[in-house]
Parts: C-alpha cells; structure tokens; sequence
C-alpha cells in the first residue's frame, strides 16, 4: 500500500463530466528521474496527470536505483492524475521505462537485486564475453548487467523496469515485451533468444517469455487499485522502452519519420519498412506492434551538461544570453557520462571542449550547439547506412520546451521539426494502450489522434552555413581522436557541402 488517497476535487467541469461518458487511457513513464502518469483521452485531451520523484545512486560508472521506489513513485503520479475522477472509465494502460535498466527477482517477483540503470558501465567484461560470443551487445546494454547481477546476486530472474511494476499491477509476474528485452539479447527477426545464453552464465530459468508490444498481459488487481487509484480490472498492456514511446508521442510511425528525443541525453527513433543494418551496432531495430521495424540509437550526449555545469539556472535566461554566441567561440562534445554508443561507438570517448568560452553564456551556447551539431552527425550516420530519412523530423524530450533550443537545433540539422503539444513518453504509452485493447485498430492513427502537432520550427535562411565551420571541425577532431570512423567523417562533409552550396 502507497498511503491515503488523496482528497478529490469537488470542482467538475463539463469537458470531464463529458470525458466520464467515454473511456481514457493512462500511460506510464518510469523516466531516470520521476515516474510520470498521464490520463488522456483517444483525442489527446489530457485529463489529468502526476509525477513523483526518484532518487538514484551514482559512483563513477555506476548507476543505480532502488526498485521499490518505482511503485511508490507510481502511487503517487497515479492518484494525482485520476484525482477527482472516481466515475471516468480508464479503458487500459501500458508502462514504458528506460532501456537498458535490469534487476534480478526471485520465484515470487521480489526484486533480489538493485536496478542496474541504462548508463551504469560496471559489466565491461562481460559484454566483451558476449561479444566474444557472437552477440553484438553494448557494454551498456541489458545483457552485460543481467550476466554481472547472476555473479553477484546468484540465481534469479531477469526483470527489466516496466516488468517490475507490471507484477505489482497484476499480481503475477509478466513476460518481458520485445522491445526492452532487444538489449538482453533478443532476436528481434527471429523471434527467439539466442541460443549461447545458457553458456554465458544464464540459467534457462533467469530467461523469461516475451511478447510484443500491445499484447495484453492482465488487468489491475484488487490490491493494486486500492494503491494506486487505478480501477480494479483495467486492462494493462505491454509497452516499450521510453524511447519508442516517446516516438509513439510524436506520431513518428510512417516509413521515413523521424523522432529525435533529447532529455538527459539524445535518442533517435525512426520507422522503417525493413530493419536498418549497422555491423558495428550503433544502430539496433526496435519492432514495431504491428511488425514493421523502429530504427535508431541512444547517444551519450544531451541536456544533462547544463544541470550538471549550471545548477539551478534558469535556462530561459541563459537561452536569450546564448543567442548573442552563434557561433559560439568554443567546439564542444558534451557527453554526459564516459563513453559514446551512438553516433559512433568509442567506450573510452570523453567529453571535449576546442577553444575557450569567453562567459557563462558561451559556455551555454556552446552546450547547446555542441548537442545539436551531434544530433546532425547521427543523422549523417544513419543516411550513411541508408536509413529512410525523407518523412517529417518531431523534437520531443524536456528540451523541446525551450523555443530557442529548438530553433538552433533546426538551424544546425538544415531541416524543419515539429513540435507536438505534449512531448511526453507516458503520452505514447496511452495510445499503445488505445491499440492494445483494441479500441483503435491501427497504432500509427491511434498516435496521431493523441498527438497534437503545435509548432512546426524552420531553419532561418544562412544559419545552417553559419555553423558549418565548427561542424566540420568537430567531424574532423572526432575522426582524429580514432573515435569517428573515415568513411563515416568523409559522408558527413559530402552532407554538408551539400547542404551549404550556394550559401
């Protein structure tokens, strides 16, 4: 149990006495630093929402978070976004979290170990022994942890975020969905986990069973919903990693879409008729619902520099300052922690500056620019591995709510972006719900009936020229660093000629 529930409004307005008539959703996001409910209904009127912090713990490359603190965390978010609503249908729900994050439970669902978080570096040596097997993991993909957490735990049963959670809704322990078991090593084309894990150190009873997204897995038992304030026997439904949800959010589900998702750090979704082949890697295939395929890849750099080199600023403020320093007279590769997965794969990569900021407020510029000049190299590198780039680009993540940001990330990309009204995960999570149950048949119109397109951002005439120097130098210093592979750099300058002729 979470507590008393909280006191319900007395205040009901006709567009909620309406909604009661009808069902709505609720989607739920496990981010790395709160739990976020959102109550939305099949046009995306959001009807309530509610977040609720969480703590972690961190120690070089170590990263973790106490597991328990999900569920008290979904508590709260959950009775604040259905607060004063007891009569409204919720006609399902689906949970999304960060990829890559894994535990260890027991027989009856307990959690046996802490949540290895989706940046915690601790399992090198074992994603080497995975790759020495044939399976191209990341050091800080799910896999790797799952192996290191068996060493260190002993015995028990691999459980990704939503997994967790989705126990304590339910009742029962649920089989992993396909799209956060991809870093434990699932064989999204085949169907199957591959064969070598036993021989890895995974017993076949740490292996659990996976479903595609949308499948459903329960519904929301007695106990729970006298927890949570979700009604007894809604439907709860598998759902994906943040990344793909936040993708579902933005309506990015067409061939040729593209989802940029800038939080903490950087994420690129895209879809995709057929998977897009990168041997090193960098670039995985997400599987769609409906069996189509989710390119795309999660970079070490984002939004994280400017909590971590300016705490407690107000980021407006520094936005208008920053607008005086374009370019900025400093080159920056602002890694928010050790190593870079994408665009280019460098475990040793560290976070570099070239020049010297004259103020804070160049520094500031610097930071933004040194993001979205890495957001412009990963699509370079995913048009090099002939990924469909031709349909719209959407920004979502916590900076697409800075104006200035957007504009200077579009400047730089040469390319328009959309901006939708909510820019949240859980919002994708609520139309994957709408799927689930069958309400709405078709994901892609499910996602865009929620997803409000407000602001379509274009670049200003010359502006992409005038930060094609500084590109083109940070390609050059990547490359030069052996982190930044020659034909990959050569593409990227083609690009670039290409887009600033006759500038």
């Amino acid at each position: 149990m979470c507590g008393s529930e909280p006191e319900a409004s007395n205040h009901q307005g006709k567009e909620v006495r309406m909604a009661q008539e009808h069902d709505a959703w609720l989607g739920i996001d496990l981010g790395t630093q709160s739990v976020r409910v959102l109550l939305v209904t099949g046009d995306g009127t959001v009807l309530g929402s509610g977040s609720a912090p969480l703590g972690g713990r961190r120690d070089g490359g170590r990263h973790e978070q106490d597991p328990g603190e999900w569920w008290e965390g979904l508590c709260a978010a959950s009775r604040a976004a259905l607060r004063g609503r007891p009569r409204l249908r919720v006609g399902g729900l689906a949970v999304c979290g960060t990829s890559g994050t894994v535990l260890l439970t027991d027989g009856a669902g307990r959690p046996m170990s802490p949540a290895l978080m989706y940046d915690d570096r601790r399992a090198t040596a074992e994603a080497a022994r995975a790759r020495m097997a044939g399976l191209a993991v990341q050091d800080t993909w799910a896999l790797p942890k799952a192996l290191w957490l068996t060493e260190a735990y002993g015995e028990g049963r691999i459980t990704h975020q939503p997994d967790l959670v989705v126990s304590l809704l339910t009742g029962e322990l649920p089989p992993a969905d396909s799209s956060h078991a991809l870093k434990t090593g699932y064989d999204l084309e085949r169907d199957a986990w591959p064969a070598m894990l036993p021989r890895l150190g995974l017993p076949d009873t740490a292996i659990p069973d996976v479903v595609r997204p949308g499948s459903r897995l329960g519904e929301v038992s007695v106990s729970a919903a006298e927890a949570t304030g979700i009604p007894a026997g809604t439907p709860v439904i598998a759902g994906m990693t943040d990344g793909c949800a936040a993708q579902i959010a933005s309506a990015a589900l067409r061939p040729g879409s593209w989802n940029s998702v800038l939080g903490t750090t950087l994420v690129l979704k895209g879809a995709s008729p057929t998977p897009v082949r990168d041997p090193t890697g960098v670039v995985y295939n997400h599987r769609a619902p409906d069996g189509s395929w989710l390119p795309g890849g999660a970079s070490s750099v984002g939004a994280g520099v400017l909590t971590a080199a300016f705490p407690g600023v107000d980021p407006s403020a520094m936005d208008q300052a920053a607008a005086a320093y374009e370019p900025s007279g400093a080159i920056t590769y602002p890694l928010v922690s050790p190593g870079e997965r994408f665009p280019f794969l460098a475990p040793e990569a560290s976070a570099l500056v070239l020049g010297e900021p004259e103020s804070d407020a160049d520094l500031w510029a610097s930071l933004l620019q040194g993001v979205a000049l890495t957001e412009r190299l990963c699509l370079d590198y995913l048009h090099h591995l002939g990924a469909p780039l031709d349909g719209p680009l959407t920004f979502t993540g916590g900076a697409a709510r800075s104006p200035y940001w957007n504009q200077l990330r579009a400047d730089i990309l040469g390319r328009p972006a959309r901006v939708p009204q909510q820019t949240e995960p859980a919002l994708g999570m609520a139309a994957l719900a709408a799927y689930g149950t069958g309400a709405t048949p078709d994901l892609p119109e499910a996602a865009e009936s929620m997803a409000h397109i407000t602001t379509t951002v274009h670049p200003r005439p010359n502006h992409t020229t005038r930060f094609a120097e500084p590109y083109a130098r940070l390609i050059d210093e990547l490359t030069t660093r052996g982190w930044l592979p020659p034909t990959v750099a050569a593409h990227a300058h083609a690009r670039l000629d290409a887009d600033t002729a006759g500038s």
